[in-house]
């Protein structure tokens, strides 16, 4: 099995579909994990549920295939980890002065309320019996997709100096310091709480979309899973696995 703190390789290459599928295919041929991949661009850059990603040069679009990471049972709070890393590699090239990052449920990092990062966390059955792994991290350094639903920004606008290579090379440590603190799991409680210090919204109203619902409720909580804990209307506890949140009272159903 993969050890998550051990030293990564890295293959940096030109275009490419997406670089989580590249890890992918290298997963089917063998890969023993522990690889993260970087592009230049991805001409099919993919998001949550489908989503196109927009993946100009300039932005760091980066994915790390890990191999056997955990037990199923302690995959669901994989993106936590990775939201932490993330923040930790994006608040480490801000400058002096500049507006805190904050993480929105599950793995978005926002700055002011904008999206500047987003995560894309898939995994297959290999035919050998393994369980591949990939991280998809893309963060905006130079470009922000227009025409989106949520707002965005980049580390640019917010003052950063810092180019796509530089800031894999702060992903790449505090990824590697985020899976060895979670221990395939183990050491999810201090992950949790450092997600939670950083969480966006946190008690206060929020709408949380889902396929056949919308629930609004106060955020009170994630639990060890990563799993949103909500408090409706009607001060019923709500669990929630998976869905698209929106901050305050909102009837958008624009996923």
């Amino acid at each position: 099995m993969n050890d998550p703190s051990s030293e990564f390789r890295h293959i940096a290459l030109g275009d490419v579909d997406s670089t989580n599928l590249e890890c992918l295919r290298r997963a089917r041929e063998g890969d023993p994990g522990g690889l993260w991949v970087t592009a230049n661009r991805q001409v099919k850059g993919r998001a949550r549920r489908g989503r196109g990603w927009v993946s100009e040069p300039g932005n760091l679009y980066s994915s790390l295939l890990l191999i056997d990471p955990a037990d199923p049972a302690a995959l669901a709070s994989l993106p936590l980890v990775i939201a932490v890393a993330a923040h930790a590699a994006i608040s480490r090239v801000l400058p002096p002065g500049a507006a805190k990052p904050t993480i929105k449920w599950p793995n978005d990092v926002l700055i002011n309320g904008a999206k500047v990062s987003g995560i894309l966390l898939e995994g297959e059955r290999l035919a050998d019996g393994r369980m591949a792994v990939v991280i998809g991290c893309g963060i905006n350094v130079a470009h922000a997709p227009e025409g989106v639903i949520y707002p965005t920004t980049t580390l640019q606008a917010q003052g950063a100096s810092v180019s796509a290579e530089e800031l894999f090379a702060r992903l790449y440590q505090s990824m590697g310091e985020g899976l060895a603190a979670w221990n395939r799991g183990r050491g999810i409680s201090s992950i949790r709480q450092a997600w939670l210090e950083n969480a966006e919204g946190l008690g206060k109203t929020i709408t949380v979309n889902l396929p056949a619902e919308s629930i609004v409720g106060t955020f009170r909580d994630i639990d060890q899973s990563g799993c949103l804990v909500l408090v409706d209307k009607d001060n019923r506890i709500k669990t929630i696995a998976a869905g698209d949140v929106f901050f305050g009272q909102s009837n958008s159903n624009a996923l």
